[in-house]
């Protein structure tokens, strides 16, 4: 049989141990970390615990967890006795979980004590029959520490293989119903390893993300690899989420790779204490799910110097990371997300399939080994998204004469104002290097003469008003004036899903309709 995701702890018990088994293998926050001993020891107990309660290979299992060191224990375990873990995002409602649930088919569920109130009245509705529960038990839940009380050994699981399924994660369901993508131990191990040779992960990492771990961003992106390499994965507490607790925990750590999401990384680089706060350990940030503007280059080099910035881009059905902006290569190219990942094809294809040309706009494609196996009892999805090991992305992009991508926004989000298309991510990009705008989206919404135009949503600057009209004159500076939008507006934040991405779909529900004149 070939490798399979029980590799991680397994060599900690070999005879020529990959690492110290007394290191620190994963920690959550500021709390102390498990050394890899430890690490296998839950991973072998809850294995033990799943294995008495019933499952069995093929099965799904949910986690219904906020962040904690027990996620990447359970996630291992549930690959050793050959289940898939169903990690559901905790901030759905009752029915979305209801739908995920029942379409998963999932018979045994993990969930924090918190959202015992959310799944107690879908318990008729749903095929779960056994429940546990982290945290202050209800009755109807068996509790995490009196489920897996007994220690266990490595011996009695089944065989599992690389092209056997070891998760299942729901795509954030903006448009339509979710789907659910199907991995397996291959993918997850191909999509480690690629980032372990382009990053130079190894044994000495310690890996650190803001993310959470039901999402790829959040596990299968840095803290993943460093597990393979044998370093040090950090996970943050979900929710409430503070930078400077993020920055403090990197330096009680030793941190040396990061995750931010883009505004995260906006936000580290418009303090007056950058300097202190990061740590001096930190040798590398990992960003993505937005483009980042040219200005976070100049800013990181004068206040954090040595310090590599990446820019990442993918899709869950298509692997962590498809593609990669590496630092050394940036300048002059700050807007491209780079080139494909080693053992990765990258293509930019018309509607007819065929390639386009030079800076066309084009469906983003990608085939590698980290490409989802498939969606889970969806084959009229299957058939619209995968193609002889190709995933279509839904994103927009085009190529360079060099070979870098380009992202142009997100086929749905394109729109047509007075018969030309508009790409929203190329207008965010201008708007975003103002100085007095934090962060920006921009939809399309009707228009009497013009059929669509833009509307875009604005963060601003503390402290700062900005003036619709100067904005608009400045615009008119750097864009085309049919690419300007027609109507602003300032709110505090922006909509975001789990992976960072601006939930357009709720912007679109808020500012979507009709406007006679700007706000």
């Amino acid at each position: 049989m070939g490798m399979s995701l029980n590799f991680i702890t397994d060599s900690i018990a070999g005879q020529m141990p990959a690492v110290d088994p007394r290191r620190p293998a994963v920690a959550l926050g500021d709390e102390p970390p498990l050394s890899w001993t430890e690490l296998r020891a839950a991973e072998l107990r809850y294995a033990r615990a799943l294995q008495k309660a019933g499952v069995r290979k093929g099965d799904r299992v949910g986690i219904l967890l906020r962040n904690c060191t027990d996620y990447i224990a359970l996630y291992l375990a549930i690959g050793r006795v050959g289940g898939i873990a169903v990690r559901l995002n905790w901030r759905l409602s009752g029915p979305e979980l209801q739908y995920m649930l029942a379409d998963s088919q999932t018979s045994l569920l993990i969930l924090d004590a918190e959202f015992c109130a959310t799944v107690d009245p879908l318990r008729d509705e749903i095929p779960v029959s056994t429940y546990v529960v982290r945290g202050e038990t209800p009755g109807w839940a068996v509790p995490l520490p009196l489920f897996a009380d007994e220690e266990s050994d490595a011996t009695g699981f089944p065989q599992i293989g690389p092209e056997d399924p070891v998760a299942l994660m729901y795509s954030s369901g903006t448009t339509g119903r979710p789907k659910g993508a199907l991995f397996s131990h291959s993918n997850a191990l191909w999509t480690a390893s690629v980032q372990i040779q382009r990053w130079r992960i190894d044994g000495r990492t310690v890996a650190q993300t803001s993310g959470p771990l039901f999402h790829a961003g959040g596990f299968e992106v840095l803290l993943l690899p460093a597990l393979i390499a044998h370093g040090t994965a950090i996970a943050f507490p979900s929710g409430n989420f503070s930078l400077d607790n993020f920055l403090a925990t990197g330096r009680e750590n030793g941190t040396t790779d990061m995750l931010l999401y883009p505004f995260m990384l906006f936000d580290l680089l418009r303090r007056d204490d950058t300097d202190d706060q990061v740590p001096a350990t930190l040798e590398r940030i990992v960003t993505g799910g937005d483009v980042v503007m040219p200005w976070v280059y100049d800013e990181l080099e004068r206040r954090l110097p040595g310090v590599e910035l990446v820019q990442s881009y993918s899709l869950t059905e298509g692997g962590a990371v498809s593609t990669s902006l590496e630092f050394d290569v940036a300048r002059g190219r700050e807007k491209s997300i780079g080139r494909p990942q080693a053992m990765t094809e990258v293509k930019v294809v018309r509607p007819d399939g065929s390639l386009t040309g030079v800076d066309e706009v084009g469906e983003i494609c990608v085939r590698s080994g980290g490409v989802s196996i498939g969606y889970w009892n969806n084959p009229d999805a299957d058939e619209a998204t995968f193609t002889d090991g190709w995933c279509r992305s839904g994103d927009l992009g085009r190529v360079s004469a060099d070979g870098f991508l380009t992202i142009a926004g997100r086929a749905k989000d394109m729109y047509r104002s007075g018969g030309e298309n508009v790409y929203p991510a190329e207008v965010e990009m201008v708007l975003t290097s103002h100085e007095s705008v934090v962060d920006a989206a921009v939809i399309g919404v009707p228009d009497p003469q013009y059929v669509e135009v833009g509307s875009a949503i604005i963060v601003a600057a503390e402290g700062s008003t900005i003036d619709p009209d100067a904005l608009r004159a400045w615009l008119v500076e750097r864009l085309a004036k049919y690419k300007v939008p027609k109507h602003f507006h300032f709110v505090d934040e922006l909509p975001r899903n789990a992976s960072g991405k601006i939930r357009k779909n709720v912007l679109r529900d808020d500012y979507g309709a009709p406007e006679p004149q700007n706000d």
